[in-house]
């Protein structure tokens, strides 16, 4: 048995992972602990309400949900009353008996698996410690387990590898191939709550990958001027297709106000994982010749960043997001600094073509076929000396709350 722990700051959003698993027919509610109704007469909202309500009995918690999966060897077929009595001397042990949790059997991987909902606020709103559980409390419980019920045990890292958890384990939607609002949900529910984003094109930068958009409207939109958001999916062009779904509508309330709270929050958590990026970067440019932007991304992609190049109509670069899939952080790049901002990039590139024409100049010829590099060729369409003096244009959306307020000027009269 290998066991996978995972704290978040909500609820919400994990237990609508497991109850949206349920309603696909991907999963079942096996067994409700410590809640005051049998399962059978329990519904979303009151399954949602035991955990809030102790939540709110220490609101300084910054992570009260724990999300639990056990998972088994293929070989192993349990019933669900077994895998019940497994998740109890497991929760048991693990000093959450005394806790409300959930236990849902999934059905939708190659080997059996479980899947625990609980949080660690008791009932005198003292938290049960979450540091370092997994080596605290979860191994040695695990192989206790393993021995009472004779379960597969999980020997050595290959295996252990073999159950870890994806970062984000849906597949890309696609508009008519599941219902709308369901499809959009699951990625929501993925990148809204494990990525570390601090702006509205930071967040898009990750759900576009998943062929989801978040949309503000246009100004003069009712949906702007209510500070309204929508949620669309995107066709493999990446054009908006069928009917966009406000994020009211969701279970997990995905609106503005709930976004630019995790705005401010991510801004903090992610700050630790910027070198990580720009050290790539620089790496990068060190130990090859970039000529391109394009090179630059496909070279990181070898480091599990994802590099997205954002141009205009005419196919100008005015700007670039860091996907870092290791940490789950998302970087505009001028918040990195200004070598790693859409102009910075291209001015690299710029330097490295001047460098490398001027190492050839003086032996071969500027038409030969030496020099005349299929990559360069396409770059320096543009004059060089046009990228390396082009202003570089911002196009990030900013709260109006986070917007310096201009002074206005008082003219005295004359």
């Amino acid at each position: 048995m290998v066991a996978v722990i995972k704290t978040s700051s909500s609820i919400r959003g994990i237990l609508n992972y497991n109850e949206n698993k349920v309603e696909l027919g991907k999963a079942e509610c096996i067994s409700a602990v410590n809640y005051p109704l049998e399962l059978e007469k329990l519904n979303s909202t009151s399954k949602l309400n035991r955990f809030l309500k102790l939540a709110e009995l220490n609101t300084n918690a910054k992570r009260n949900t724990v999300h639990i999966s056990l998972n088994f060897d293929p070989s192993e077929n349990h019933s669900k009353e077994k895998l019940a009595e497994i998740a109890d001397a497991y929760m048991e042990k693990l000093g959450f008996g005394r806790q409300p949790y959930l236990v849902y059997q999934h059905h939708d991987a190659g080997h059996p698996h479980c899947h625990i909902v609980t949080n660690n606020i008791q009932r005198d709103g003292k938290r049960i410690d979450l540091h370092l559980l997994g080596i605290r409390k979860s191994e040695p419980a695990r192989k206790e387990i393993e021995e009472m019920f004779g379960l597969v045990k999980a020997e050595g890292r290959k295996q252990k590898e073999q159950f870890s958890l994806n970062p984000i384990d849906v597949g890309r939607v696609e508009y008519g191939k599941a219902e709308s609002r369901r499809a959009i949900n699951s990625v929501l529910n993925q990148v809204l709550f494990n990525y570390k984003y601090s702006s509205l094109p930071e967040l898009n930068a990750v759900l576009n990958l998943y062929n989801v958009h978040a949309d503000r409207g246009s100004e003069e939109s009712r949906v702007f001027k209510n500070n309204g958001l929508l949620y669309k999916i995107l066709d493999q062009n990446s054009k908006p297709i069928g009917v966009p779904i406000k994020a009211s509508e969701f279970y997990s309330r995905p609106t503005l106000k709930f976004l630019e709270g995790k705005f401010k929050t991510n801004e903090a958590e992610k700050e630790s994982y910027k070198k990580y990026v720009k050290n790539a970067v620089k790496l990068a440019f060190y130990r090859e010749n970039i000529f391109s932007p394009e090179k630059l991304s496909k070279i990181l992609e070898g480091e599990s960043i994802h590099m997205i190049l954002r141009k205009s109509r005419e196919g100008q670069l005015y700007g670039i997001t860091y996907v870092d899939l290791k940490t789950r952080s998302v970087f505009n790049g001028s918040s990195l600094g200004k070598e790693f901002s859409a102009k910075g990039i291209q001015e690299s590139c710029a330097m490295n073509i001047l460098k490398h024409k001027k190492k050839y100049q003086n032996s071969i010829s500027n038409n030969s076929e030496k020099f005349q590099d299929p990559e360069i060729r396409e770059y320096v369409k543009e004059n060089l000396t046009d990228i390396l003096l082009r202003g570089e244009k911002v196009n990030e959306y900013v709260s109006k709350q986070f917007k310096n307020k201009k002074k206005k000027r008082l003219y005295k009269g004359i």
